[in-house]
C-alpha cells in the first residue's frame, strides 16, 4: 500500500511481470561456409552438425555439390579474373552483398581462394579461418613447405579470426602436429588437414555458442 499527498491510502496497480517461461531462446546464430575446392571441411562440418544458412564458391568446386547433396542452399560467386586487372573490392562486394541477402551472422572460411579484406569489415569479428601452421609462424600461402624447409619438429593448425591482414587476428584454438622424418608436403599436410577437420567445427560450435 501506498499514501497520496493527503495521506490517504491508495491501491497500487500491479505491474504486469513477463515470465521468463514466455521468453523463448535466441535463434541459432546464421553460419556461412565459403568454399573453393573438395569440400571436406565442410562436409566436417556437416558431420558435426554445423547446418550453414548458405554455401559460397568462389569457382566451380566439389564443396558445391557436397552443399547440394545435404540440401543446403549454395550459390557461385565466380571469380573470372586472376591477374593484376582482378577488381578485388568489386568481388567483395558481391559477396558480402549475397552473404547479406541470406541474413549471416558467422561466416566460416573453408580453403576458399579469394582474399576478400573487406569480408572482415562487413562482419567485424564474426569471421572465422583456418591456417595448417601454429600462427603467428609460417604465414601465407605455403606455411607447410616452409614449415618443412625450415627444419621445424612440430607445426600445426589454428583456428582464428580473421582480419583484413592475412593469417592476423585473435587465435581462437591451436592443435600441434608432428613433423616426421621423412614427410612430405603432401603427407604433413594431410596429417594437419585431420586435425583440421576435428578442430574447426568444433570452435566453430564453441564460437557460435559463446557469442
Amino acid at each position: 500500500m501506498c499514501l497520496d499527498a493527503d495521506g490517504r491510502a491508495v491501491r497500487e496497480t500491479p505491474v504486469a511481470a513477463t515470465s521468463t517461461a514466455s521468453i523463448g531462446p535466441m535463434p541459432p546464430a546464421r553460419l556461412a561456409v565459403l568454399a573453393s575446392g573438395s569440400g571436406t571441411l565442410l562436409q566436417a562440418m556437416l558431420g558435426e552438425g554445423l547446418t550453414p544458412v548458405i554455401v559460397v564458391a568462389d569457382r566451380p568446386c566439389r564443396a558445391l555439390a557436397v552443399a547440394a547433396e545435404h540440401g543446403v542452399p549454395s550459390e557461385l560467386v565466380e571469380r573470372t579474373e586472376w591477374g593484376a586487372t582482378f577488381d578485388r573490392a568489386a568481388y567483395g562486394e558481391r559477396l558480402v552483398k549475397v552473404l547479406r541477402a541470406h541474413h549471416v551472422d558467422v561466416v566460416a572460411m573453408a580453403g576458399f581462394g579469394t582474399v576478400v579484406p573487406g569480408l572482415a569489415t562487413a562482419f567485424p569479428g564474426r569471421v572465422l579461418n583456418t591456417h595448417p601452421a601454429l600462427l603467428p609462424a609460417f604465414k601465407g600461402w605455403h606455411a607447410v613447405r616452409d614449415a618443412l624447409a625450415l627444419g621445424v619438429k612440430v607445426t600445426g593448425t589454428t583456428v582464428h579470426v580473421a582480419t583484413e591482414a592475412v593469417d592476423e587476428g585473435p587465435i581462437l584454438a591451436q592443435e600441434a602436429v608432428v613433423v616426421l622424418p621423412d614427410d612430405t608436403e603432401e603427407t604433413l599436410h594431410e596429417r594437419i588437414k585431420q586435425v583440421e577437420r576435428r578442430l574447426y567445427p568444433a570452435t566453430i560450435r564453441q564460437f557460435i555458442e559463446e557469442s
